[in-house]
């Protein structure tokens, strides 16, 4: 949920994140202490102590991340060898059982999605990328060629 800020808070926010670049160590070291409730690392960089402290006036100001956001973030730091898609954003991969419909040259093609890979022309194939090059005769992104992904 987002908060808004009025013009006021906001202006005075602003004004408080630039005036920190003009601030020496151990003034913001003091900051840090309050905003963090702790001792900042001994040896942190100026650039990074500005950014930290910043960084933790804007939450302050406009919230935290969500509970679930943070937790999908510590499991994905924890465990970085398998990724784990967040429950938040929609897979490019369809359901099992979906079928992709793609009109190329005049010929109305029929791709459906399996759970370890794609049926086409009665054909197994490992991904909608190896379709598309069936298809296309030519390397295309399987999501793009089916409409799943859009071009940037």
């Amino acid at each position: 949920m987002k908060r808004m800020l009025s013009d006021v808070r906001s202006e005075k926010l602003v004004k408080e994140l630039k005036d920190l670049e003009t601030r020496g160590d151990d003034e913001l070291k003091d900051r840090w202490r309050r905003l963090y409730g702790t001792k900042p690392p001994q040896k942190i960089h100026h650039s990074l102590l500005i950014a930290a402290v910043a960084h933790r006036m804007q939450e302050h100001a406009l919230g935290a991340l969500k509970s679930s956001v943070r937790r999908h973030l510590v499991q994905s730091a924890n465990n970085p060898a398998v990724p784990q898609p967040s429950p938040h954003y929609r897979s490019l991969r369809p359901r099992a059982g979906t079928v992709l419909v793609r009109d190329w040259g005049g010929v109305t093609h029929h791709a459906k999605v399996l759970e370890d890979g794609i049926l086409f022309r009665s054909k197994r194939y490992k991904s909608l990328s190896e379709v598309a090059r069936v298809i296309t005769g030519s390397r295309w992104s399987g999501p793009l060629f089916f409409g799943l992904k859009i071009r940037r």
